[in-house]
């Protein structure tokens, strides 16, 4: 049976769904699930969990805890990443400081790039570990930034690797909801590069369904659950995954006033809480949300209340289950580019259709995205691509470059003020910036 490593098992939305999805399985509901995080008290509540999971579920699996990474990660077979170092608060307030607004500030912009340079060198160090005492394991990566962070993996170790979403899988299934199909009757071909894949085939019951996702944009409650990415169909043509509120911040049109804040945000739109954007009082609702879902998780740990085992969305164990038993599954995973689409540079990272099965993950060819689809995803990637030679080379240089060339800071800051801001950055987070 295969040994199932959970690195970051302390994750406020992972952990606990990744074991409910590997018991459900029965190919792997005899496998040792090793739970590792550097932090004590959340580790220890998850292995309480995971334990009680086992009995609940009634399997041979094994649950084990350690804060060691090398024990962790000693003869594994497939090692799920899900991270965070240090808090996210300078990356967004500093920024919002400036005048640049984000609304995650996770994956691009000033709060991307400084995100994975202070997410890089864990993962790095997980990958080089995993060389080491694991060299043919599976790293399937769930951090944030997707992109940058898996063409650092893909620069600097020589691991198996794929980095996964929810985003493809949630916007098909939101899109059929806005058209009113069954789930189960639809099927698509979306690919780009991560939070910012295009739906290039959608279609129901085999027919294509773009007319009616269409006509679904014309209904203003339908409309003001996704104003940017219904946006972005009419002027771009091709509905896009990941959220509006996430979306707003890759472009430069959504959110360079506060005007066009208010515009292209609504209440009925997911993540947005309230209109208020100070990131003080957004990253205090964070913590709150946090505080809450560690007491549950205690709380369903230790007490007698069953455990919900229902099996979620995440790719995860589907792609396990698919490698194990050589039954086929098709994903969306984000590798390098070689020769997967034409049109966007060889070697970044792109988001394509990947097959699962016995022999391994066997990425799609997808060709040409249409022209305008290709050029958006390119100036992503061209802030991407300097994060990640910034943080190889050692070269803080790229990472000015990096920021002044992000579209929505560009729209908003003049190259001076921009500069001034990345020295803010690299001050306030020095303790876990490498480079």
């Amino acid at each position: 049976m295969p040994k199932i490593t959970l690195i970051g098992a302390g994750s406020h939305v992972f952990a606990r769904r990744l074991i409910t999805d590997v018991l459900t399985w029965p190919s792997l509901q005899d496998a040792t699930i090793t739970l590792m995080d550097i932090n004590p008290e959340k580790l220890e509540v998850m292995a309480a969990l995971g334990h009680k999971m086992v009995r609940q579920v009634g399997t041979g699996a094994r649950i084990e805890a350690t804060t060691d990474l090398q024990t962790a990660l000693d003869g594994a077979d497939y090692v799920a990443v899900a991270i965070r170092v240090g808090d996210s608060m300078n990356h967004v307030a500093i920024p919002y400081k400036y005048g640049v607004i984000h609304s995650i500030g996770d994956t691009m912009g000033p709060g991307g790039v400084f995100y994975f340079l202070k997410n890089a060198p864990a993962i790095i160090e997980i990958a080089r570990t995993m060389e080491r005492v694991c060299p043919d394991a599976l790293m399937l990566n769930y951090t944030n930034p997707m992109v940058m962070l898996s063409w650092a993996v893909a620069e600097l170790s020589s691991v198996r690797y794929v980095g996964l979403c929810h985003s493809v899988q949630g916007t098909a299934r939101q899109l059929a909801e806005y058209i009113g199909a069954p789930f189960e009757e639809v099927s698509y071909w979306a690919a780009g590069i991560n939070h910012m894949a295009w739906f290039l085939e959608y279609r129901w019951k085999g027919q294509d369904a773009y007319p009616l996702i269409w006509k679904a944009m014309e209904n203003p409650e339908i409309y003001e659950r996704d104003i940017v990415k219904w946006e972005i169909l009419k002027h771009f043509g091709a509905f896009v995954s990941e959220s509006s509120i996430h979306n707003a911040e890759y472009m430069p049109y959504f959110r360079r006033t506060s005007e066009l804040i208010r515009r292209y945000t609504s209440p009925k739109m997911w993540g947005v809480v309230s209109e208020d954007l100070h990131p003080l009082a957004r990253w205090q609702r964070v913590q709150e949300r946090r505080r809450k879902r560690d007491e549950e998780e205690r709380e369903l740990a230790y007490s007698d209340m069953p455990v919900p085992m229902e099996r979620s969305h995440e790719y995860f164990a589907y792609i396990l289950n698919a490698l194990e038993t050589n039954e086929p599954f098709l994903f969306n995973g984000n590798v390098p580019n070689k020769g997967l689409i034409t049109n966007l540079p060889e070697g970044s990272v792109v988001e394509v259709p990947i097959v699962a099965n016995g022999t391994g993950l066997h990425p799609c060819h997808v060709g040409e995205l249409p022209p305008a689809l290709a050029a958006l995803n390119r100036t992503n990637l061209n802030v991407q691509e300097l994060a990640v030679r910034g943080f190889v080379e050692g070269n803080r240089e790229y990472i000015y470059q990096a920021v002044q060339l992000d579209p929505l800071t560009a729209s908003v800051l003049p190259l001076p003020d921009i500069r001034k801001m990345v020295d803010e950055m690299f001050e306030a987070d020095k303790e876990y910036i490498t480079i």
